[in-house]
């Protein structure tokens, strides 16, 4: 049976003022010549980002039709400076003697750790304890969810990391190079995960990135591509976003699920950004 877990805080913001100031933000960050990290790029979206995590009962798919657009838009903007921030902090470490010592360099890395152990609590109150092989989709130039899991929580899992950019593969495969036993179980592939079929159903459970997918239509497609090709009994991991957070990343709702046993619906309340939607493919 599926579980909805969330909690509420006692601050909170008006929908309206909210959604005026995101908006703001939107405009300011469009007139950036460039979304590299920059004083001006860094303090925007970290303003963003404390205004998206302030509880809210804004409903996404309630939003009027020009924020509905903005909000779009400002999911790609963030996605685009989000890879931008990881291949500067990626380059940075392979520069480095021992990089991944060193990954807490990286601005949001208590993030990824307490987002990669909720994601094992959760796993692990599912039954996926040590999966033989896992699937990380949408990996980047900064796999911290993948490194986090590797060393803290899944010491004998095999991880192949997929992403449709062949220079983000390239710099995350030279971090783990310095490693030769996390080496051995870590692997890289550059793909677009609709043209992986087959080799999908090779692994226990598959991780999806909350930016593969940047619209609700393209993320329904490969969650119907994944389910098809995906071992039966296997379990799919899906990052989310929930309330305001929903301007910062696409949100999955149970209906874009169909077909798949929903295990566990998360939300967090803290500085952790994505909701986790944890289903599995039935066995029949």
């Amino acid at each position: 049976m599926a579980s909805v877990q969330s909690s509420i805080s006692e601050s909170h913001l008006p929908d309206e003022l909210l959604i005026a100031r995101v908006m703001q933000i939107h405009s300011s960050i469009c007139k950036l010549e460039s979304l590299r990290p920059s004083k001006q790029v860094n303090s925007l979206f970290t303003q963003l980002v404390n205004l998206c995590t302030i509880p809210s009962s804004i409903d996404i798919t309630d939003l009027p039709s020009e924020v509905q657009l903005m909000r779009e838009s400002l999911i790609q903007l963030c996605g685009r400076a989000e890879g931008l921030l990881e291949l500067q902090f990626a380059n940075f470490l392979i520069n480095i003697p021992q990089p991944l010592d060193h990954l807490d360099v990286f601005p949001y890395y208590e993030n990824y750790v307490k987002l990669a152990s909720l994601e094992y609590s959760i796993l692990y109150e599912n039954g996926m304890v040590q999966p033989k092989r896992v699937a990380f989709v949408g990996s980047g130039p900064m796999p911290l969810t993948s490194f986090v899991l590797a060393t803290h929580h899944m010491q004998t899992t095999q991880f192949v990391n997929f992403d449709i950019d062949e220079s983000a593969n390239n710099v995350a495969r030279q971090i783990v190079a310095t490693d030769v036993e996390l080496e051995s179980r870590m692997k890289f592939e550059n793909c677009d995960i609709m043209e992986v079929k087959e080799r999908l159903g090779d692994f226990d459970c598959i991780f999806l990135a909350a930016l593969v997918g940047m619209n609700k239509a393209d993320k329904v497609k490969i969650l119907g591509h994944v389910k098809k090709y995906m071992k039966a009994g296997g379990t799919l991991l899906v990052r989310s976003a929930n309330g305001a957070r929903g301007f910062l990343y696409p949100v999955i709702e149970e209906n874009d699920l169909v077909g798949f046993e929903i295990l566990t619906i998360f939300h967090p309340n803290n500085e952790v950004i994505n909701s986790v939607v944890l289903v599995r493919k039935p066995l029949f």
